[in-house]
């Protein structure tokens, strides 16, 4: 008999594709894969990437759905629980600890880089009222890195709209939350889009994009895909093992969700390169030149040279804080899920905010690290660079690596064979032989290269 998560259910599987794609599409998804994708050949690497999905991204994505789902409760207790059902170590448990930790520590410099966002935003904003123009991006953009206590204050309003939502719970603030912003967030895109189709350049933005190049495809190019196709479907952390608890088992595919969700997911990336690049070449940009410099430094003047460049600019970063809450929030779920069940569900407010606390004080590092620490060196990276080493390089792939090894040998088969009943068996096989032996090796190329 099916259980039911004490914190609650999504709706539909609707509401869960909405959810575990606002997990998935965060910053690094709006621009890093499509200067990704351009960097490495094109339509060449989109080849790739997709391949790299179906290969690692998908088969890990439905383990941990499927995990989460029989489980219907945090991480740690699902794995515990798994562990004893299936008769295994319960050493298993530590795949929810990696979990759990790495999203704490992605959530501390990842609050710090969401709040550069709302701070743009909120400038583009005055601008819209009559506020000065940003004359001089690279200055406002350098000012903004020396100032700790602005810097803490955007963090710091970031984290607080967070814990907001996540608080809540599942139906009242989760789902709430991704009714809105999702659809915000595709609307937002697509006026982008719309917009870049005016400048005359589309036209050249998708050459760029998806012109197929296998000239520059290299063995690096592949490692590369499989890590982009590996962390931006916000796996290894059990994020989606915990969105996967308040799954409904009624009429809901795991297969099939976990597919939209991997579509959906590249298809907001790609979206994206069609809305940023015809504006970077139509100012005569380098789209290769990518990263914080391009986002925070170019773009803003081509949005002062541009007409209707005030809207579009408020229009851009308010997607980009759009992106990065609907992540943050997947970020704080595990974590908060765990202290629930562990103090009683009366206390969500409370671990929502104890965790969120602990990851914004963690943050401070980050944004001192910018400023005023910034002569601070560990193995020759600043403090945000290497707690960003830790939880995404090894944290992410080793907490993947244990994952696939967990629902390929590990667990159960008639719990597998449950969960995954509508699954013919060739296809239950062949994933299964994913799981087992192609995820394992090619995570552990992954972790082992980050190391390396």
């Amino acid at each position: 008999m099916d259980k039911t998560s004490i914190h609650g259910m999504w709706s539909s599987r609707l509401m869960f594709i909405l959810a575990a794609t606002g997990s998935a599409v965060g910053l690094g998804n709006i621009w890093r894969f499509p200067y990704m994708t351009s960097d490495n050949g094109g339509g060449a690497f989109v080849l790739v990437y997709l391949g790299c999905i179906l290969l690692v991204g998908l088969p890990i994505l439905m383990a941990e759905i499927l995990i989460g789902r029989h489980g219907r409760v945090s991480p740690i207790n699902t794995l515990r629980g798994l562990a004893r059902d299936s008769g295994t170590s319960r050493g298993w448990v530590a795949i929810g600890w990696v979990g759990i930790v790495a999203g704490i520590l992605i959530l501390s410099f990842y609050s710090v880089v969401a709040g550069w966002t709302l701070h743009y935003t909120f400038l583009y904003l005055k601008q819209l009222v009559g506020g000065a123009a940003i004359t001089d991006p690279g200055a406002t953009f350098s000012a903004l890195l020396s100032d700790p206590l602005e810097l803490t204050f955007w963090h710091a309003l970031f984290m607080l709209l967070t814990v907001a939502v996540v608080a809540l719970g599942v139906e009242k603030g989760l789902e709430r939350a991704v009714r809105f912003l999702m659809p915000a967030l595709f609307v937002l895109l697509l006026m982008l889009v719309v917009y870049g189709m005016t400048t005359g350049f589309m036209g050249q933005a998708a050459a760029f994009l998806f012109r197929p190049d296998w000239s520059v495809i290299t063995g690096g190019t592949f490692l590369s895909a499989m890590g982009q196709a590996f962390f931006t479907l916000s796996l290894g952390m059990c994020t989606m093992m915990t969105y996967g608890a308040y799954l409904p088992r009624e009429g809901v595919s795991i297969g099939r969700v976990g597919i939209a969700v991997a579509l959906t997911d590249t298809s907001v990336a790609l979206l994206a390169g069609l809305a940023i690049f015809p504006v970077v070449l139509s100012f005569g940009l380098d789209p290769a030149g990518g990263g914080p410099g391009l986002i925070f430094t170019s773009l803003p003047l081509a949005f002062e040279s541009m007409p209707f460049g005030i809207v579009y600019g408020l229009l851009f970063f308010g997607l980009l804080s759009v992106a990065a809450w609907t992540s943050s929030i997947s970020l704080l779920e595990p974590a908060t899920a765990f202290l629930v069940e562990k103090f009683g569900i009366g206390h969500r407010k409370r671990a929502a905010l104890t965790i969120a606390g602990l990851s914004w004080l963690l943050g401070l590092l980050s944004v001192l690290s910018l400023n005023l620490w910034s002569g601070v060196r560990i193995l020759n990276r600043d403090i945000m660079s290497f707690i960003e080493f830790i939880a995404n390089d090894l944290m992410l792939p080793l907490g993947g690596l244990l994952i696939a090894l967990f629902a390929g040998w590990a667990l159960n088969r008639t719990i597998l064979r449950e969960q995954l009943s509508d699954m013919p068996e060739a296809l239950f096989t062949a994933w299964r032989w994913l799981m087992r032996v192609v995820a394992p090796a090619l995570v552990l190329i992954v972790l082992v290269r980050a190391v390396v």
